[in-house]
């Protein structure tokens, strides 16, 4: 049995999309992205307007809007708005956005608890339909790999373990090294997200997040958590993005290990990124003589922004549809990220 899911639901009459937000994700993932699912981008801003501007000419956006404000009272309700600011920028460019607006946002929901919490009130205040990017939920081998689970192929899930030994350019991101935390909130905060998709919240934590000396100006670049849930089931992730010597030792993978089988998948995207290697997945269970590997059809980058935009398409089109990474589940994975920093004082 081969033939698992790795497509998102999509929306039957998608809304034209506003980004705000002209950065290095929106170029290599959102856009792409968007051009990849035949998603329209009707406009885009940026505080950088030559970055708006190059962006436009690159994917064929007809608007440059000269503000948020412009933008809503060009477009009011009748779009998604695609937010991809950093993340104590978020609360502030929510307040600007009409009532009961359709929002992806990008992730962190916050850089810490106090914004989270904010950005959560805003979005409950005006009634936003806002969803937080937590978009390695909808990559080709986590829809594979969730499917199996939900199959029950691999049994009881017993273990998870996400382990990421690679060489990351933070330089690429000029706003990290002003971020009063970085590695958990920024990086890790994805296989938390995934961990929490697939067997809840913990009961307890213990982390520990520090320095490198490639990057001494970042908060942190590698970090260490073990996620408890019962005296059968845990969960650990370990990132480690300091490794210069070459890809032939880097690691990038996320394992499940269940009472039937296993599932093993790698994230090339983060091996030499931004360029990546290759994915892959494997599994096997009781039942079968080895691991069989699964076929994937794309990557993190950029067909998993696909799903996460065509869910919030989806709840704009249908109040019942509420995507699984709405405001209210993302407030759980930063609560548990807040619980990460805690641990590792």
């Amino acid at each position: 049995m081969n033939e698992f899911n790795q497509s998102p639901t999509m929306p039957t009459e998608p809304r034209p999309i506003c980004a705000i937000g002209a950065g290095g994700i929106m170029q290599h993932a959102h856009l792409p992205a968007y051009k990849l699912a035949g998603f329209e981008v009707a406009a885009i801003y940026d505080v950088m307007t030559q970055s708006a501007f190059a962006l436009a000419e690159e994917f064929d956006i007809p608007n440059v809007s000269d503000s948020v404000d412009h933008m809503v009272k060009q477009f009011e309700n009748d779009v998604v708005y695609d937010l991809a600011t950093p993340a104590s920028q978020i609360a502030a460019t929510l307040r600007r956005l009409p009532d009961g607006a359709a929002v992806l946002i990008q992730k962190p929901m916050g850089e810490d608890m106090a914004q989270a919490e904010e950005v959560l009130a805003i979005c409950r205040e005006k009634e936003l339909k806002a969803a937080v990017n937590f978009q390695l939920r909808t990559a080709p081998y986590s829809l594979v790999a969730r499917d199996i689970v939900g199959r029950g192929l691999i049994g009881d899930i017993l273990e998870i373990e996400a382990k990421v030994c690679v060489h990351t350019p933070w330089e690429i991101w000029y706003f990290l090294e002003l971020a009063p935390r970085m590695e958990i909130v920024y990086h890790s905060i994805h296989y938390l997200d995934l961990i929490r998709s697939l067997i809840g919240d913990p009961v307890n934590v213990k982390a520990n997040t520090i320095k490198h000396p490639l990057s001494p100006n970042l908060h942190s670049s590698r970090s260490a958590i073990i996620l408890e849930y019962s005296d059968m089931l845990r969960a650990q992730v370990n990132t480690y993005h300091g490794h210069k010597w070459g890809t032939q030792e880097q690691e990038s993978y996320f394992k499940i290990e269940g009472t039937r089988g296993a599932i093993k998948f790698q994230m090339g995207l983060n091996m030499n990124y931004p360029d990546g290697l290759e994915d892959w997945l494997i599994w096997t269970n009781e039942d079968q003589d080895g691991w069989q590997k699964v076929a994937l059809e794309g990557s993190w980058f950029p067909h998993a922004f696909i799903g996460t935009m065509a869910s919030v398409q989806s709840w704009a089109e249908d109040a019942d549809a509420v995507p699984e990474t709405n405001v209210e589940d993302a407030f759980r994975t930063m609560a548990l990220v807040e619980a990460c920093y805690k641990s590792a004082g």
